[in-house]
C-alpha cells in the first residue's frame, strides 16, 4: 500500500482532475434526477447511488475500455463513470427515443453500448453470474479482458453471489466482485442478515483474496482495484473488495444518520476535494469552474430529454426477440 501522497503524483493533475470531475458529474447527474422524478418527468421508480460515487468511480478509472462492467438498479454512477453521454442518459431516464435503450430501458436497464457495461439489472444479485459468463468467455478467448461486477450487501445473501465466486474460484477466472456495502438492503440493515463485520471475510470460503477498503475514499478504491485488474490480467483469479458506503436515498435513512455517517467517513467528493486542494493540485476557482460546467451540462441534458420525441407506438414491436 502506498501513501496518498504517492498515489497523487503518481496519477498527475490531468487523471486527479478527471477523477474529481467524474465524481461530480455522477453527483450531479442523480440530483438532477431526483428534481425531475419529483416533478413528474421520471416516471416509475427512481435509484441514485447518492452518496457511491467513490467506488463506480476509482474502479472504472483503472480498466481499459474493452473490459467488462456489470452493476445494479443503481446503476447511473457506473455508466457514467465508463464514459456515458448524460444527455442520452436522461433521455432515457425520460422513456424518450433518444435515450441509450430507446427509452426501453428506463432508470433500472441504461445499457449503452460500446462502453464495456455488459447490462444494467433490477432483481437482487441476477448481475453476478452474468459477469461470470462473461469472465469465462475472456479466459476461454485467451484474451486478458478482466470483468468487474458490482453490487450490494443484500446480494451477498444471494445463492448467485456464493454459487459465481465458487466458480470463479474453481476456474481461476479474471473477475473482480466489488460490493457496495451502504448498510442497509433497502430498510433491511445488513446486521440483522449477516452476523460478519466484514463481508469480504465470505471470500475464505473460495480460497480466494478478500478486500475491505474505505468505499468513500476514491483514492484507495483506486489503489485496490486496480492491483485487483492486475492480478486478473496475469491468470491470478479473482477478488472480493468490500467498499463501506453510504446511500443517501434510502427513505429509512435520516438527515442526522447521515450527519453521523460523514463524522466518521466524510462525503467522498467533499473529501477528494479537501485533497486536491490541499496539495494544489486544484484552486477554488477551478473546484467551482467545474461544479458550475457539469450543472450547466445536466441543464443541458434536461432539456435535450425534453425536447427529444416520445418513441412511436410500432417501437414496442422493436427489437424483441424469443
Amino acid at each position: 500500500m502506498i501513501t496518498p501522497e504517492k498515489l497523487l503524483e503518481e496519477l498527475g493533475k490531468e487523471k486527479l482532475i478527471r477523477i474529481y470531475s467524474t465524481m461530480v458529474r455522477i453527483r450531479c447527474f442523480e440530483e438532477e434526477c431526483e428534481k425531475q422524478f419529483t416533478v413528474g418527468k421520471i416516471h416509475g421508480m427512481l435509484h441514485v447511488c447518492l452518496g457511491e460515487e467513490a467506488i463506480f468511480t476509482g474502479a472504472c478509472e483503472t480498466l481499459r475500455k474493452d473490459d467488462y462492467t456489470i452493476g445494479t438498479h443503481r446503476n447511473h454512477g457506473l455508466i457514467i463513470a465508463r464514459g456515458a453521454d448524460p444527455r442520452y442518459m436522461m433521455s432515457e431516464m425520460f422513456g424518450k427515443k433518444s435515450g441509450y435503450n430507446k427509452g426501453k430501458g428506463g432508470d433500472m436497464h441504461i445499457t449503452p453500448h460500446g462502453l464495456g457495461v455488459i447490462c444494467s439489472t433490477a432483481i437482487v444479485g441476477s448481475g453476478i453470474p452474468i459477469a461470470l459468463g462473461a469472465a469465462l468467455s475472456s479466459k476461454m478467448k485467451g484474451t486478458d479482458r478482466v470483468t468487474v461486477c458490482f453490487f450490494g450487501d443484500g446480494a451477498t445473501n444471494q445463492g448467485t453471489f456464493h454459487e459465481s465466486l465458487n466458480l470463479a474460484s474453481v476456474y481461476n477466472l479474471p473477475i473482480i466482485f466489488v460490493i457496495k456495502n451502504s448498510q442497509f438492503a433497502v430498510s433491511t440493515p445488513i446486521t440483522m442478515t449477516a452476523k460478519l463485520k466484514r463481508l469480504s471475510k465470505r471470500a475464505v470460503s473460495y480460497d480466494i483474496l478478500g478486500i475491505t477498503v474505505d468505499g468513500n475514499d476514491v483514492l484507495r478504491v483506486f489503489e485496490v482495484v486496480r492491483e485487483a485488474v492486475e492480478r486478473a490480467r496475469n491468470t491470478r483469479g479473482p477478488t472480493l473488495i468490500e467498499c463501506i458506503s453510504y446511500n443517501r436515498q434510502n427513505p429509512k435513512k435520516y438527515d442526522v444518520e447521515i450527519r453521523d455517517w460523514e463524522k466518521i467517513y466524510g462525503d467522498p467528493i467533499d473529501k477528494f476535494e479537501k485533497r486536491l486542494l490541499k496539495s494544489s493540485i486544484l484552486t477554488s476557482s477551478q473546484v467551482e469552474e467545474i461544479k458550475r460546467s457539469v450543472v450547466e451540462e445536466m441543464e443541458r441534458a434536461v432539456r435535450f430529454a425534453e425536447e427529444s420525441p416520445w418513441p412511436d407506438v410500432e417501437e414496442a414491436f422493436k427489437d424483441v426477440f424469443a
